[in-house]
C-alpha cells in the first residue's frame, strides 16, 4: 500500500538544515577615526585662516594703490646712440603715466597743455646718452626707464611722471 504523507512525516523526511554558524564581529576602537577627523579639522581651520589672511593682505594692497594717473601717448623717437665704435640707433614709442595733466591751452584738447618740446628734448637727451649693449638687456631697459623718469621729473616737474610704458622698443646694431 501506498504510504500516506502527512506533514509530520514530511518534516521527518526532510534533510536537516545545516548547522548555523555564529559570526563574531570584533568591535574596533574609534580612536584612529577620531584622530583622522581631528587632523582634517585642524588642516581645514589652518587653510581657512591662511585664505582669510591672504584676502586681507590683498585688500590692504588694493587700498594702498593710488588712483591710476593720466596716460599720455608720445609719438616714436628714433635716436642715434652714444656708441663711439659703430653707428647704432634706438627706436622707442612710449606712454607716460602722469599724476595730473596740465591745464589745456586749446578747448577740447586735454593734452594741448603738455610742454611737448621740453618733454621730447628731455627724452632725446637721455636716449642719446645711452649705449646699445645695455639696452638689449631687461635690466638696461629698467635703468633707461629710471633715467627717463628722473630727467622728465627734473625738466618738467609740473607733470609729475609716475610711470613709463614702452610700447615699441628697437635697438639697431
Amino acid at each position: 500500500m501506498a504510504e500516506s504523507t502527512t506533514p509530520a512525516s514530511v518534516a521527518n523526511a526532510a534533510p536537516s538544515a545545516p548547522p548555523t554558524t555564529a559570526i563574531v564581529v570584533q568591535k574596533r576602537s574609534s580612536a584612529p577615526m577620531m584622530l583622522a577627523f581631528a587632523v582634517l579639522a585642524i588642516a581645514g581651520a589652518g587653510g581657512a585662516a591662511w585664505f582669510v589672511s591672504q584676502s586681507n593682505a590683498a585688500g590692504d594692497n588694493a587700498k594702498s594703490v593710488s588712483v591710476p594717473g593720466q596716460l599720455v601717448h608720445l609719438e616714436g623717437f628714433t635716436v642715434n646712440l652714444a656708441d663711439s665704435e659703430e653707428n647704432h640707433f634706438v627706436r622707442v614709442t612710449m606712454d607716460l603715466e602722469l599724476d595730473r595733466l596740465p591745464a589745456p591751452t586749446e578747448k577740447g584738447k586735454p593734452a594741448s597743455g603738455l610742454p611737448m618740446p621740453r618733454l621730447r628734448d628731455a627724452i632725446i637727451a637721455v636716449l642719446a646718452a645711452s649705449k646699445a649693449e645695455p639696452l638689449l638687456t631687461p635690466d638696461g631697459k629698467v635703468q633707461l626707464k629710471k633715467n627717463l623718469m628722473e630727467a622728465l621729473n627734473r625738466r618738467v616737474p609740473e607733470m609729475s611722471v609716475r610711470e613709463i610704458y614702452f610700447t615699441e622698443f628697437l635697438v639697431q646694431r
